[in-house]
């Protein structure tokens, strides 16, 4: 029965979401100020991208342990810290101290990631509670974010207003949010400590990895349009700073319709088949926005794309989390797994892009989802397996 805890918990994961894809997008934001100002290549760009990546990597496999010792709630405090206060370095050295904003970005990696993988496992335990689909809308909810997060990104650039004041206002105002309404959150299922299934169990297992592997291609389709669209849209159109953030924000607005949508489409005719579908719309978007050649045509391959790519980590963290008991570890592992696509995704399609344009590096999302499609059986629910 649906109460009026579960709703308030609901209601303030999603805020976690939400502030979580706002912090993300005001860095994406920033991603062609900071090429410009430390006078970056590709790849040397994409290096400075993957800090982010190997911090989360660190953080990720440890992250369901801490959970199952001191709870969501407590954890998610400390990956807000981690992020707000890495968010803070990287501003006071954008375009001036690179390793500042390198280090500054490594810390924000390690605390993004404990704090995704912790409102995860919240998310999906309101998600058991609620028992329907929900977790599509709460990474909406981390869509909506990024939209709000590249409209604010894209307007604040075009006024030409400091990074370092941008960034400050949205980190320490998503910490004190998170801070102040975490403690709304569900209890998950307490496991005593001697029945608690090892990390390492975890890792073993042959459907997590295969949905890690899932998740690892979907969230490189996802995560080089994070990247690398603005950048591409610059690049290969020769379109402004401020228009190349507005595709971003497209891009994001397409995910964060789709995946409200897709609670419903999800609960009709289930994880495999919906998956299926929004891969071929992620690679048919792909192709349009690299051999469109015009501003309509590209304008709809980016709905495609950000509608293609909209719910393959949000399936993948409800599908290791169908077990309650072992959903902390398997969430962190299916995490890991993805995260690191956010780790190879920024240097290989910088090194591809110094080679054959940033623009036509993105057809390597198109050509990842084919192989991809093959693990998408593992995250079927249980019911219909």
């Amino acid at each position: 029965m649906t109460t009026r805890s579960h709703l308030t918990a609901r209601n303030v994961v999603a805020l976690s979401f939400f502030l979580n894809g706002l912090c993300f997008s005001t860095w994406v934001s920033r991603i062609p100020e900071a090429r410009s100002g430390f006078d970056l290549s590709n790849g040397s760009l994409g290096l400075l991208l993957l800090t982010i990546a190997i911090g989360s990597l660190i953080a990720l496999p440890t992250t369901g342990a801490l959970i199952a010792a001191f709870g969501t709630v407590r954890v998610v405090r400390c990956g807000a810290l981690a992020a707000a206060t890495g968010l803070l370095a990287a501003a006071i050295g954008l375009g001036n101290v690179l390793p500042l904003t390198a280090a500054g970005l490594f810390v924000y990696g390690v605390g993004i990631g404990v704090w995704d993988v912790a409102m995860n496992v919240e998310g999906a335990e309101v998600e058991r509670h609620l028992g329907r689909a929900i977790m599509p809308r709460f990474h909406a909810g981390f869509s909506l974010g990024t939209v709000v997060g590249a409209l604010a990104g894209a307007g604040l650039v075009a006024l030409d207003v400091p990074a370092v004041w941008h960034l400050s206002l949205v980190a320490v105002g998503a910490l004190v949010l998170v801070w102040t309404t975490a403690g709304s959150f569900l209890p998950v299922a307490e496991v005593p400590h001697a029945d608690r299934p090892g990390a390492l169990g975890a890792w073993l297992e042959p459907r997590t990895l295969v949905i890690g592997v899932m998740v690892l291609a979907l969230a490189l389709t996802e995560g080089t349009a994070n990247d690398w669209l603005a950048v591409a849209l610059v690049d290969g159109y020769d379109a402004s700073h401020s228009t190349g953030v507005a595709g971003f924000a497209l891009f994001v607005a397409a995910m964060t319709v789709c995946r409200f949508v897709g609670t419903g489409l999800i609960d009709r005719f289930g994880r495999v088949q919906v998956l299926w579908s929004t891969m071929v719309a992620a690679g048919a978007g792909v192709l349009l926005i690299v051999l469109g050649q015009h501003p309509v045509v590209v304008a709809v391959g980016i709905l495609l794309w950000g509608a293609g790519a909209a719910l393959g980590f949000p399936v993948g963290m409800s599908a290791a989390a169908d077990d309650p008991v072992h959903a902390a570890a398997r969430v962190s592992v299916v995490s890991t797994i993805g995260y690191a696509a956010f780790l190879a995704g920024p240097p290989l399609l910088g090194f591809v892009g110094d080679r054959v344009g940033t623009l036509e590096s993105l057809l390597v999302v198109a050509c990842v989802l084919v192989p991809a499609a093959l693990a998408v059986p593992a995250a079927r629910e249980p019911a219909r397996r």
